[in-house]
This record gives structure tokens, sequence and C-alpha cells, in this order.
């Protein structure tokens, strides 16, 4: 229950940003937008209709088709996220006049409907557009989740093509490319993590390097090199982006022709860094 009403409050908080986005900076420079509220965007400027209550209609229709495909829980949040954002598009509706420089509204428009966008991904639920029908389409004919979810978001904004002409268009790819950075940025924090592994038959003599001067962790597999057709164990170890330099550092001091390959790391949960964190509050 506790999880829960954090996940409502980061959906609140994000479905307020995200409209508030829309209704000061997208509308008023009359740039588009991918997905559900893209479609509503356009409609409104085709027609005139509120891109609330258009949003609304149109979350409601895909969900109500949709709702087999989609686990329980998230069509749960999914529900609540459309609504809310439904609703602060309606009740933020105003005739707001445009910046005097677009670029720089296609700049902020995009960064604070990223970070909306981030806070509602980060409870597992979605907006409520595209990505439920391209699980349907998933589901139904097999495609390809990620490929299907692109090219419908790229066929709302290319549709914009019509309605807002080249340049404005153009703007918008620039909103959306902030948008996503900034969603990552909310997904993956601002410390994101670093998985080292290297390879080496020093292994250990790393790993306790490792721990003694950087404190965190590290973990020694037993591995056997198909080239060299001796035993070299790899230690894994995840650390912040911060300490690369001085963890290779420390690598090629023990063994200068160890291997090493780092990966970016999405998210990092237990072990020596739940610890870490509780050290961290005392």
């Amino acid at each position: 229950m506790k999880h829960f009403l954090k996940d409502i409050i980061f959906i609140i908080i994000g479905a307020l940003f995200y409209a508030l986005a829309v209704n000061m900076l997208i509308i008023p420079n009359n740039f588009a937008d991918g997905g559900l509220t893209g479609m509503s965007i356009l409609l409104h400027y085709v027609f005139g209709w509120s891109t609330g209550i258009v949003n609304f209609i149109l979350a409601a229709i895909i969900l109500a088709i949709g709702y087999t495909v989609l686990p329980k829980r998230n069509i749960i949040l999914t529900t609540i996220t459309a609504t809310l954002i439904s609703l602060f598009l309606y009740i933020t509706e105003n005739n707001i006049e445009p910046l005097a420089d677009p670029l720089v509204s296609a700049i902020f428009a995009g960064f604070f409907s990223g970070i909306g966008a981030g806070l509602i991904f980060r409870t597992g639920s979605s907006m409520g557009g595209t990505s439920v029908i391209a699980r349907m389409f998933h589901h139904n004919l097999g495609w390809d989740l990620t490929r299907t979810n692109f090219v419908l978001d790229a066929a709302v904004v290319l549709a914009g093509l019509f309605f807002i002409g080249t340049l404005n268009t153009m703007y918008t790819i620039i909103l959306l490319f902030i948008g996503k950075k900034a969603t990552d940025l909310v997904m993956e924090g601002l410390d994101p993590r670093k998985a080292v592994s290297v390879i080496s038959t020093h292994a250990t003599e790393i790993t306790d390097v490792v721990i003694n001067n950087l404190d965190t962790s590290a973990t020694v597999f037993k591995g056997y090199g198909g080239y060299m057709k001796q035993d070299a164990d790899m230690s894994y170890i995840i650390i912040s982006k911060y300490q690369l330099m001085r963890l290779k550092r420390l690598i090629y001091s023990v063994d200068e022709k160890a291997f090493v390959v780092i990966h970016d790391v999405r998210d990092v949960t237990g072990g020596s860094f739940a610890w870490e964190k509780k050290r961290g509050r005392k």
C-alpha cells in the first residue's frame, strides 16, 4: 500500500508537469508531440477541440480495447495516469502567448514533459496511448514492441507536417530529443553506475585492492580463457562513473595486462549499495 501511494504521488506530479508543458509551451508555439497527447494536440489544431477532453476519450477507447493484454497493476496505473493527464490538460487550458524564441520553448517543453514522463514511467505506468496499441499488436500479431511503439509515435509527429509546417516539426524533433534525455535522467538518476568486468589471472588481488581503496564490493567468478587456454578469473564491480578512472588505475597497478570491459547500468539495488545508502543517512 505504501509503495502504491508513492506511485500515485509520482503520477500526480508527473501528469501535472506534462500537462503544463503541453499547455504553456507546446500548444502556444504550435509544436506537436508523440503518442496519444500528440494526436489530441493535432486535433486541437485542426478542429479547435479541447486537448483534455479528446485525450480522455481516446485513452478510454484504447484502454477499453487493450486492457486484456496489460498486467492488472499496469492497467490500473495507466488508467489513473491517462485520467490525470486529461484532467490537468483540461483545467490548465488557456490562451497563452508564445515565447519570443521558439528554440528555447522547444528545449524547455522537452525538459518539463520529459521530467513528467519519467516520473510516470518510474511507477511502471504508461501514458496510455501508443504504448498500449503497440502492446496489442505485439500480443496479437507478434510485432516487435519497441519498434512498433517508435513507428506509431513517429507517424503522429510526421502527421504534424501537414498542420504545423516543416519548421515547427523540426522544433518538435528537438523537443522530443530533449524530452527523451530528461526522461532518462529521471529514470536513471543523477549518479549512474558502471559495471566493470575485469578478466585477469590476478582477479582476487584486484578485488582486494578495489575493496580496500574504493570502499565498494566486488565479486570474483571462476573462469577459463578460451584463447590462452588457462585459468582467468573475472572480477565484477559496480561503481560510480566518477570513480571509474581511479578504478582503472588500481586495476592496472595490479595487472597491466588485465582485460577490462565497462557497461552502463540503469539501476542498482541491494547488496553493498543498500548498505551505502543506509550509512549515508546516518
